[in-house]
């Protein structure tokens, strides 16, 4: 059975797993609606995402349920954070310009 500090770190490898992958989604999307060929970002940037999260859960999570769950609950609560911090503004997106689409 892993010891409290040992979930705590997983935790927080989920957290920095999600921000990243969270951060990266937002980014890749920002670009991708930009350029001529989006549909090169937007499969490129999901392969390389869910390539290094599934390889950081696997190795974070190991052979154990309780790690694998500390890594999904900070991957949660990346979610969570990253999803407040690149929230677009609602009277921005009333106006018209807050839109993904316009620059």
């Amino acid at each position: 059975m892993p010891d409290v500090q040992t979930l705590a770190l997983v935790f927080m490898v989920g957290v920095l797993l999600g921000v990243a992958f969270f951060a990266s989604l937002w980014w890749t999307v920002r670009r991708g609606l930009a350029c001529a060929q989006p549909a090169l970002w937007f499969l490129g940037g999901f392969m390389l995402r869910m390539t290094v999260t599934v390889y950081g859960f696997y190795l974070a999570g190991g052979s154990d349920w309780r790690r694998w769950l500390a890594c999904v609950a900070g991957f949660i609560v990346a979610r969570l954070v990253v999803d407040r911090l690149t929230r677009a503004n609602p009277a921005a997106i009333a106006e018209g310009t807050g839109h993904a689409s316009q620059p």
